[in-house]
């Protein structure tokens, strides 16, 4: 139709009257309230009436083998996701201004995968380019070989390996070769020589059914300052590469540790038996890392997971962690890693687990203990009424105790228990002056480096205590020692006390102990100063080094570990302090948080400590079975929930031997729950009230001169146990301790993972583990 003059200048006006209310603001405000547009008139605010300009795709750069923030020792496994119509040939990848593109190939998966070396301490930018694509970045932070990463300034004088390299102890890597025999009295593995091969190699079927020779390649090498063990099935004359691994991998990790608790300032041994050197391998019972090999696993340790030569959760985390990422750098990406241990490397599962999770996804434990503080407190306990009970004359006039009242008090069935934990656990532990590795003892005219109380109070101190300073913090200068003020510095804190404790308050219920037998002990136990060495009043404790226990995992109220699958097996203890109630406090502990227990299995037999030689290796099956069903889940639902769900229905709780169905019938007592504690076990510091004697009428009663004496061994006050203990919490994850310069006390949070980051570390199933 023609538009006439009249319809045009109508046309004109309406416009004009649009543009006008656009100038004033109003128009979008009519359209809020419902007014249609002019018909036949643009909207300015639309873009839907023209064309908008094509945004091209982008490309992505992933780190696999680990958080891009923490990545060490110069590599990383990077992967490249390329859009559809993008030719990967053109792509092009830089490390600042370093051609890394060489690197990278499209890999049998279809994915363009590289392993960039040669990375900077530091910060190094990661740029990929290609035509027709937006660029993709990704900012890989890189640190020494030698550490530190997170846990902060490594403790020294530090003596290395004779064949170290540098200072850091770095080295090149090593390769060595062992095979399983045919002679089935030849247990274990053997060496292996590749120039005169043996005749009597097995061979073994993996759980994906390939059938290979029984030939395992270790790698041995240093991370860290310490020593780390790779071992795989491997068929030599093949490449193995990360995008190309030998089929007879099957991307499973089964680690192992090491028992015990101590420091040392010098590389150790990475552990491999089942029982972390604390019992001896059972003869004719194939260990659980040999049945893994043959299986398809990788085995991976380190000497620093052993907790016998490194009690300190943050650096055994550290460890795990530069480990885990050389081997997905060299063997490929890992679907999930289970860990293994007895004593101490039941600790070193618990702590790191709910201190740094991701890092495993199911634990074999065994001789099971929660954390090494708790168990600390425990046995620092029986060290100082050790002092009491074996010391006669220190009992008062008349009074006789019998074998059988020690150990009521102490809560167990024999006094035999408190003296071996004692021994054989605590002294060597918590004294700073014991000798361990990487240090001399003071000598005259020696430029010795080992504290000593009088001749070098400013040496490298043994104890346990100061192996996890950066953890516990400094005691403060209004509390320090003359060996303190002499040295010029503030030793590692007192993570707990034992003031309040009424001990053998429970006995004293019963009536197995007299009024006067309950007023001796309490008067007498006395305690420890810093330097271990007894006092006659109570330890103190430095309060904020207590908090800072619990808040950094030490101590450890299991409160994250609701998405790993444990399964913890044991059996009676003849007296070497590892009875099963350690296993209880952990079962307490997490129902406590959780509301329940299904993630945890519990196993109890006739075999001493372990409960059955041939539970190692079924209870590590049985975690691969239940894993392998969690991955396989994929419900949109909290990995929590899959961990549970998931469990096998062969997997249950079992007892074989002298408690019948009741697993409860073994849960043994502590000095602390036998003075009225919790039987969690997980107050090492009590909240204190006043001294009542009426609360002790129902008791046994007490002459005006005891209770004068009973108010002079509690000048502050008594337990009470019904409050939580003085800095009790729960742990905070992924926590910091600074530089290799600077150390952060007490920790700090780690910032959050980095986008697009470690997902070679664990199958995506497992992956919510990584954002706690």
């Amino acid at each position: 139709m023609a538009i006439t003059r009249r319809t045009a200048g109508v046309l004109t006006t309406l416009l004009l009257g649009v543009s006008l209310l656009a100038g004033w603001g109003l128009t979008g405000d009519a359209q809020a309230a419902g007014s249609a547009p002019v018909a036949g008139v643009p909207d300015p605010g639309s873009t839907a009436q023209r064309p908008a300009a094509k945004r091209l795709p982008r490309l992505r750069v992933s780190v696999l083998s680990n958080r891009a923030d923490m990545i060490s020792a110069g590599d990383a496994l990077v992967v490249v996701k390329v859009p559809r119509r993008v030719d990967p040939r053109k792509v092009v990848v830089k490390v600042g201004r370093r051609h890394v593109t060489h690197s990278f190939r499209v890999r049998p998966d279809g994915r363009f995968m590289g392993l960039l070396k040669r990375l900077e301490v530091g910060r190094n930018v990661v740029r990929a380019t290609a035509p027709k694509a937006r660029a993709g970045r990704q900012v890989i932070t890189n640190f020494p070989n030698g550490g530190p990463v997170f846990a902060g300034p490594q403790p020294g004088p530090y003596q290395c390996q004779d064949t170290a390299r540098d200072a850091q102890c770095n080295q090149p890597v090593a390769y060595s070769w062992l095979y399983k025999s045919t002679n089935p009295l030849q247990a274990g593995l053997s060496a292996y020589d590749p120039k005169n091969p043996p005749t009597d190699v097995a061979m073994t079927t993996t759980d994906e059914g390939i059938k290979v020779p029984f030939v395992v390649r270790r790698e041995d090498g240093f991370q860290d300052r310490d020593r780390y063990s790779i071992l795989t099935l491997f068929t030599r004359g093949k490449t193995w590469k990360a995008w190309r691994p030998q089929p007879q991998w099957n991307h499973k990790v089964l680690a192992t540790h090491g028992g015990g608790c101590g420091a040392s300032y010098a590389p150790g041994t990475p552990r491999l038996d089942d029982y972390s050197g604390t019992i001896p391998a059972v003869p004719g019972i194939e260990s659980s890392y040999v049945t893994a090999l043959g299986k398809g696993f990788a085995v991976l340790s380190t000497a620093l997971n052993n907790t016998g030569h490194n009690c300190n959760v943050a650096v055994e985390a550290e460890s795990m962690m530069m480990a885990r990422e050389r081997l997905v750098e060299r063997y490929g990406e890992v679907r999930y890693l289970i860990g293994t241990g007895c004593s101490g490397g039941s600790i070193a599962q618990h702590t790191i687990a709910n201190a740094y999770p991701g890092i495993y996804q199911g634990l074999v434990t065994t001789c099971s203990y929660p954390d090494v503080f708790t168990a600390g407190a425990q046995f620092a306990d029986y060290h100082l009424m050790r002092k009491y009970f074996e010391d006669p004359s220190r009992w008062s006039p008349g009074t006789v105790w019998l074998p059988t009242q020690m150990a009521d008090v102490e809560g167990h069935i024999s006094h035999l228990n408190a003296v071996v934990a004692d021994e054989g656990l605590f002294k060597e532990a918590i004294n700073p002056e014991s000798e361990c590795p990487g240090t001399t003892a003071p000598v005259a005219g020696d430029a010795s480096t080992r504290f000593d109380s009088d001749t070098n109070p400013a040496g490298v101190r043994c104890s346990i205590l100061d192996i996890n300073s950066q953890l516990l913090g400094l005691r403060p200068e209004s509390a320090w020692s003359a060996q303190e003020k002499a040295a010029g510095r503030g030793f590692a804190g007192v993570p707990f006390t034992n003031t309040g404790v009424q001990y053998g308050l429970n006995a004293l219920a019963r009536g197995t102990i007299t009024p006067e037998q309950f007023v001796d002990l309490n008067e007498k136990v006395g305690g420890l100063d810093i330097n271990a060495d007894p006092t006659p009043g109570r330890i103190q404790g430095d309060p904020a080094s207590i908090a800072r226990a619990y808040r950094t995992g030490l101590i450890n109220e299991m409160n994250h570990l609701d998405e790993v699958a444990i399964i913890n097996h044991g059996g009676p203890d003849p007296g070497i302090a590892h009875d099963y109630s350690h296993a209880w406090w952990t079962e307490t502990r997490l129902e406590r948080d959780q509301g329940h227990t299904d993630n945890r299995v519990m196993w109890f037999g006739p075999t001493p400590l372990i409960g059955d030689p041939t539970w190692a290796t079924e209870a590590f099956l049985a975690m691969d079975g239940w894993l392998a069903a969690v991955e396989k889940d994929k419900r949109k639902v909290p990995l929590a929930s899959k961990v549970v769900t998931d469990r096998p229905a062969t997997v249950t709780d079992r007892c074989n031997g002298v408690c019948g169905n009741d697993l409860t019938q073994l849960r043994l007592s502590t000095p602390r729950q036998e003075a009225g504690g919790d039987i969690a076990n997980d107050v090492v510091a009590c909240q204190l009230k006043p001294l009542d004697r009426a609360s002790y009428q129902t008791l046994l009663p007490f002459t005006d001169a005891q209770w004068a004496r009973l108010q002079a061994a509690f000048p502050t006050g008594v337990c009470d146990w019904t409050r939580p203990g003085s800095g009790q919490g729960p742990a905070e994850t992924w926590l910091g301790y600074g530089t290799a310069t600077t150390v952060v006390y007490g920790g700090r949070p780690l910032p959050a993972l980095p986008a697009r980051s470690a997902a070679g570390l664990m199958s995506a199933s497992f992956r919510e583990l990584l954002r706690k």
